[in-house]
């Protein structure tokens, strides 16, 4: 991959179900340290889309190029082994183990002792402390099991995990949907530092105060299609509502400095 292009490109993405097609031929882009907002109506597509870029599904036809290779993911360990990961409003933390255990999830460190592994439990707390204060994370103690933990607290230990392991994107679907307000801020701050440190990010939301506070970019999908791909700097909350309810369209290639068209409100 170039300095020049993007970590994910998604070009002419079509799926069908059966005589269904949930998604008739989407194409957009997804740059390394930026964070690009996905918003649509229930049936627009989302859900469909991420599962295609993740691994749980595969597309009907077209191209996926990350990280400059072409790809086709057969599964999530796969689109996870390359770089993708994402996270979930449901998580996938077990919760009845602690902090260190959840960070080092089928990497842990181990020595021989006789023949026999025994865990590295020092360095793995070690490191998993280095991990979290450098995104920012506080969690007390390392030692409590997760269960314990607030909805935030586990969604930073996901988000570090992922990023301290080498992940190039990460896919948020409905990442704040059971957080409260001080969480949600705090998970808006994660999103922040996890950008800074060049990884891309895509965010799956309903709530429009939370793209408009993270995302450079909106793309929104209605029925499949693009129907918008902006800067988020250069639309507003009003006319995103336009675009997810079909009053307008508005794509970057090509028309940002064309005049507007569709219905008005």
């Amino acid at each position: 991959m170039t300095g020049s292009d993007p970590l994910l490109r998604l070009t002419d993405i079509r799926k069908n179900f059966g005589a269904i097609e949930a998604l008739r031929g989407v194409t957009f882009d997804v740059s390394a340290g930026e964070v690009v907002a996905l918003l649509g109506d229930n049936g627009a597509g989302k859900s469909t889309l991420v599962k295609i870029i993740a691994g749980g599904l595969e597309a009907s036809s077209g191209k996926i190029v990350f990280d400059g290779k072409e790809r086709r993911f057969h599964s999530p360990a796969q689109a996870k082994a390359a770089g993708i990961e994402t996270v979930y409003q449901d998580l996938s933390l077990c919760t009845n183990v602690d902090v260190v255990a959840n960070f080092f999830m089928g990497r842990e460190l181990y020595r021989h002792v006789l023949g026999i592994p025994i865990l590295r439990e020092r360095e793995m707390a070690e490191e998993t402390a280095k991990a979290l204060a450098a995104g920012g994370t506080n969690i007390p103690s390392l030692r409590v099991n997760v269960e314990h933990l607030s909805g935030g607290q586990r969604q930073a230990i996901e988000l570090n995990r992922f990023v301290h392991w080498g992940g190039k994107l990460v896919l948020l679907d409905e990442p704040f949907a059971a957080l409260g307000v001080e969480q949600t801020r705090r998970g808006l701050e994660m999103v922040e530092r996890v950008r800074a440190r060049g990884i891309g990010v895509m965010i799956i939301t309903h709530v429009m105060a939370q793209a408009f506070a993270v995302a450079d970019r909106i793309v929104v999908l209605r029925q499949g299609v693009v129907a918008g791909d902006v800067k988020t700097s250069e639309t507003s909350p009003d006319e995103v509502v336009r675009m997810i309810t079909g009053g307008i369209e508005r794509i970057r290639t090509g028309l940002e400095n064309q005049p507007e068209t569709g219905a008005t409100t």
